[in-house]
């Protein structure tokens, strides 16, 4: 028999793992999974020592979701473990997060966290524990064909989280389960209060799970304080307008915050570390054309380059269409559509439409941007 997740094996023969972080997502499919008659594993990560936060802080994989998870495993009398993974997360996530933010990039943790401590240590830590399959409570569609699995966006395209899986191998997808790719959240929190489970009405987490109230300075500032060196402001044109206090409190795109008068809005338009300087300029210098991708990882054969190709630069974004080069180690991305404020860093993911929905190609880091109206890329 084919069992709900697709595995030729009874449900009660199913050695299930499920990441748990504490939210109602991963407890809602711990759940499904004890009530389909699966051998339940719950498994949460404890990344990082715990850090203090305002009362308004939405955070992940923080105390109190080790609790949750904790309490939600003995609801449904099921196994639980945690593993200490902090000194991994602070050496692959954080120190990476950190240089990044130095170099003049914006990073995504959450992609980091997923490629590493995630999607590689956990998946190594489920099968060493012979598990048939890691599940997790993320919004993505997974299909299989002749065996090999694919990734698709989830149906609800507002709570989507492809674009945070783009580094997934596919090795690690022909084992990953994502329950939750055909519902919504609503759904989810139903199903959260008819499984009467504590954590139905816990509110999602919003913040970066080691950046406090969003404040990725103070993060900067605990782990490499030298970084915040004075430079000088740059209007596109070569002419110094000013002094900033780091490139570190600048993002590609920023408005507010710049700190220069002019009679017609600035936008920051570039970064540049080599120098510790930034640039300025209309809104209008922020258009991209073009887009140097770096460790790129693939999830389908090259050929598939050769369909119409979509791209996502944001986690929120809307699909653009856009013309794919592959060179021998890097890719070159031409946007077919307008888009503004890209930023080296960032993660650029490839889609393309089929009878199952969007599927996910796979996706690289922005290694450099060219802007349509500024000279100087």
């Amino acid at each position: 028999m084919i069992n709900s997740l697709g595995i030729k094996k009874s449900p009660k023969d199913t050695k299930v793992v499920v990441a748990m972080s504490g939210g109602v997502d991963s407890s809602v499919v711990a759940a499904l999974m004890k009530q389909q008659g699966y051998n339940v594993t719950g498994i949460t990560l404890k990344l990082y020592d715990d850090i203090k936060t305002s009362v308004k802080s939405r955070q992940c994989c923080a105390g109190q979701d080790i609790m949750d998870a904790k309490r939600v495993s003995d609801t449904l009398g099921i196994e639980h473990k945690i593993l200490y993974y902090q000194k991994k997360f602070k050496t692959e996530v954080i120190d990476s997060f950190v240089d990044s933010y130095i170099s003049g990039e914006t990073p995504i943790p959450c992609v980091q966290c997923n490629q590493t401590v995630k999607f590689r240590d956990l998946f190594k830590f489920s099968k060493d524990l012979k598990a048939d399959t890691l599940v997790t409570g993320h919004y993505v569609l997974r299909q299989e064909d002749n065996g090999k699995g694919k990734m698709y966006r989830a149906e609800d395209k507002d709570r989507d989280q492809s674009y945070f899986l783009f580094s997934t191998t596919q090795n690690q997808l022909d084992y990953l389960r994502f329950p939750l790719g055909s519902v919504n959240k609503v759904q989810t929190r139903e199903m959260a209060s008819k499984l009467k489970l504590n954590v139905a009405k816990k509110p999602d987490s919003q913040d970066i799970c080691f950046v406090p109230n969003g404040d990725y300075a103070s993060i900067i500032k605990k782990f490499k304080p030298q970084s915040f060196k004075q430079g000088y402001i740059f209007d596109v044109k070569g002419n110094k307008l000013g002094v900033h206090d780091g490139i570190i409190n600048y993002t590609i795109g920023q408005r507010k915050g710049i700190k220069i008068s002019s009679k017609n809005p600035l936008y920051v338009i570039d970064i540049r570390a080599s120098d510790n300087s930034i640039i300025v300029g209309p809104q209008d210098y922020l258009n991209i054309k073009k887009l140097h991708l770096r460790d790129v990882n693939f999830l389908c054969d090259l050929e598939s380059f050769n369909k119409d190709i979509f791209i996502k630069v944001r986690s929120t974004g809307k699909l653009l269409k856009a013309k794919v080069k592959i060179l021998r180690e890097k890719l070159e991305v031409d946007i077919l559509q307008d888009e503004k404020g890209v930023s080296p860093g960032q993660a650029c993911v490839f889609y393309s439409k089929d009878k199952f929905g969007d599927r996910v190609l796979g996706g690289g880091w922005i290694d450099k941007t060219e802007k349509k109206n500024y000279p100087h890329n």
